[in-house]
């Protein structure tokens, strides 16, 4: 297999015209080049054929010289073809040569290149299978080549290369899953064109599994999904779309790795690949069963941002995968990460977008009903972003978050909590007491019961050592038992003081922390109908109690007693003997009310409607005015009942209302002294800067 063997049997003018600058005679050389090696076919010579073969790889197609390499690749597509049915014997020889010359500087080597392999490739066809990757991979790098006629001929040459593979029974698909996987990041559109062609043609053989392999090459599609070309674009959504419909006609398929692609795409910054990735996720809640239960925590922290996404078809497709993912009962046993599906939803919930945010909570709530022991086992996790939440700028957002609470707080611990952490922010917060302390307490009575959460409240601001804030915070409670619709029962409960244990229990239960503001108390007295009380009260006031604040409150609640939520008081006043010490006490509030301001006007016309006459001993006359006077039988006293019973006004139900009384103004004086501290400290600060 010598060169003197080659040499023996090509004439030295073959071997001459061969390396000829003119195209023509290296044409004419390899055409009687390949009738030499019909010859030697024939005679079954093969040693001279490798001989040949040898000669033409080494002398021509590996020299420096562009011509010589240009007449070896000619010389070795001439032995191919001259060779006919014996030549896959000697592909070893003839196309690792031919490979090289590929990446060779000249463009006019590579040309030739491709045109050798092209003829080639013609006479072996399937026998050509063995050199598939490392032909790929050339094929890959030309179709991106500088040369126009280069890819021409690299386009010609990929089109017979995949003719023969499509009809191919050696064609590997596990060899060359790995190339196409390491190739489907080039970044060169020339390049994903070609590669995405290869996929499209791979995939419609019958007996290639490309979605078995899909995995490995999805993420590089949808790569090409957001790429510059919109012809790449289109050609990627096309076999991405084809293969999403072989998914739903197929009866095993590895969602577990193609979802956590997914996962990832589904946060683009481009708009198309984020539709796309949900589209098919949303297909993939539909189709994956339980082979998803372990990816359901990846596949919500993709879904629940794409809720808000910009585009509305995203937001579309988000919403009902959502819904389908809720809507299905995993079991924690078969691979339902409860833990996990909480953490994601826990991180949603600093979501910029509200609707994200909505849904997150949705979540917390629907696993809590479902899943209430396991989630508890991750409350810590969760319990002080939940509490964070009630201060969120969506009124729906911290709806939901209450709806989470209520859920959590059916345990006594957990309830202690919230309304301690509530207490703890309104104090922290006062806007956040202002803008949406009603809506939380409101709620929270609705889902928790409401003398419950008053209870607990009241307990709590009872030892409160801001007496400041003590006050705000229980006037605020006040407002909300006078005016919500919530909180009608608790109200009904409150005006049974008199005669039933559990308007009694709830009102001692309330008094305590009440004592922090006079005009809190007074409402609570009138509310219960404890007037006697109520008229002790007022008369205990101080001048120091008589301040801005003070008649602010006491004017908000005249307007109140104007409302329908004290229409029983107002019909009392037709029995002013039976209710005396309720016109004493609405009295005392008259006289402590400015003439000329409009509560005052308010509430001495209505006090003008109070009728002339009485029941049983009292009498009440009028003056010329109009306003009645008292006319007191003797001294005696007629309690709240009607009763007249002298002295007997310190107990009623059970309850020492002079004790009560005593333990009021101690708090009052406690308010007193610290009014004053702070007066006293807000002095000297102010002289000390003087002095500076």
């Amino acid at each position: 297999m010598s060169t003197a063997e080659a040499l023996s049997v090509i004439p030295a003018a073959v071997l001459r015209n061969l390396s000829d600058k003119l195209y023509e005679k290296r044409k004419n050389a390899a055409l009687e080049l390949e009738g030499i090696v019909k010859h030697l076919t024939s005679a079954g010579d093969h040693d001279k054929i490798n001989a040949v073969i040898s000669l033409l790889a080494q002398e021509y197609t590996c020299s420096p010289q562009a011509h010589n390499r240009k007449g070896g690749l000619i010389g070795l597509a001439a032995v191919t073809v001259g060779l006919t049915t014996e030549a896959a014997q000697h592909l070893e020889q003839i196309v690792p040569p031919v490979l090289h010359s590929f990446s060779h500087q000249d463009s006019r080597v590579r040309y030739y290149a491709c045109e050798a392999l092209y003829n080639i490739a013609k006479v072996v066809r399937g026998d050509f299978i063995v050199f598939f990757n490392q032909i790929f991979d050339a094929l890959c790098k030309l179709s991106a080549d500088s040369d126009a006629n280069v890819q021409s001929a690299a386009h010609l040459l990929d089109r017979l290369v995949k003719d023969i593979v499509t009809e191919s029974e050696q064609f590997s698909i596990e060899e060359f899953i790995p190339l196409l996987r390491e190739r489907m990041n080039v970044l060169n559109p020339h390049v994903r064109q070609f590669l995405v062609g290869w996929i499209t043609v791979l995939d419609s053989v019958p007996d290639i599994d490309m979605l078995g392999f899909l995995p490995d090459f999805l993420d590089g599609l949808f790569n090409m999904l957001s790429d510059s070309s919109h012809e790449i674009r289109q050609q990627a959504d096309s076999a991405l779309s084809e293969f999403l419909q072989e998914i739903k006609n197929s009866p095993s398929v590895d969602y577990g790795r193609m979802a956590e692609i997914l996962v990832q795409r589904a946060g683009s910054q481009d708009e198309f690949t984020r539709l796309t990735s949900i589209t098919w996720i949303n297909e993939f809640v539909k189709l994956g069963g339980d082979q998803l239960f372990p990816y359901y925590a990846d596949i919500l922290g993709a879904i629940l941002p794409c809720i808000s996404d910009k585009e509305e078809k995203i937001r579309v497709v988000s919403r009902e995968t959502n819904d389908e993912l809720r809507a299905i009962e995993a079991d924690p046993a078969e691979g339902f990460d409860v833990g996990a599906i909480l953490s994601v939803a826990r991180r949603q919930l600093s979501s910029e977008w509200e609707a994200t945010r909505i849904e997150a909570l949705h979540w917390m709530w629907t696993l809590l009903n479902r899943h209430r022991s396991e989630v508890l086992v991750f409350l810590n996790d969760v319990f002080d972003t939940l509490l964070r939440a009630l201060s969120d700028p969506s009124d729906e957002v911290v709806l939901l978050v209450l709806e989470v609470h209520a859920c959590i707080a059916e345990d006594p611990q957990h309830f202690r909590q919230l309304v301690v952490f509530l207490v703890h922010s309104f104090q922290h917060d006062h806007s956040l007491l202002e803008k949406r302390g009603a809506l939380i307490i409101r709620r929270l009575c609705v889902l928790l019961n409401a003398e419950r959460v008053y209870r607990e409240l009241s307990t709590i601001l009872e030892g409160e050592s801001d007496l400041d804030f003590a006050s705000v915070m229980v006037q605020a409670l006040n407002l909300i038992l006078l005016t919500s619709p919530e909180l009608s029962d608790l109200r009904d409960h409150l005006k049974q003081l008199l005669v039933k244990d559990a308007g009694r229990d709830l009102f001692l239960s309330l008094y305590a922390s009440w004592c922090h503001s006079p005009m809190a108390m007074i409402s609570l007295c009138l509310l219960a109908q404890a007037y006697q009380h109520a008229s002790s009260v007022i008369q205990s006031l101080t001048e120091e109690d008589i301040n801005v604040k003070f008649l602010v409150q006491l004017h908000k609640l005249i307007h109140l007693l104007e409302t329908p939520t004290f229409a029983y008081l107002r019909l009392q006043l037709l029995e002013p003997g039976r209710y005396i010490w309720l016109l004493k006490a609405l009295y005392g509030l008259l006289m402590l009310l400015p003439q000329q301001s409009a509560a005052f006007k308010i509430l001495r016309t209505r006090l003008k409607t109070v009728p002339s006459y009485s029941f049983k001993e009292e009498k009440v006359a009028r003056t010329t005015s109009g306003i009645p006077f008292f006319n007191g039988g003797g001294g005696s006293q007629i309690s709240d009942d009607g009763n007249t019973n002298e002295n007997s006004h310190d107990m009623h139900n059970g309850i020492n209302f002079a004790s009560r009384l005593k333990h009021f103004k101690q708090i009052q004086q406690e308010h007193r002294l610290h009014s004053k501290s702070e007066t006293h400290s807000r002095f000297n600060s102010a002289s000390s800067m003087k002095e500076l």
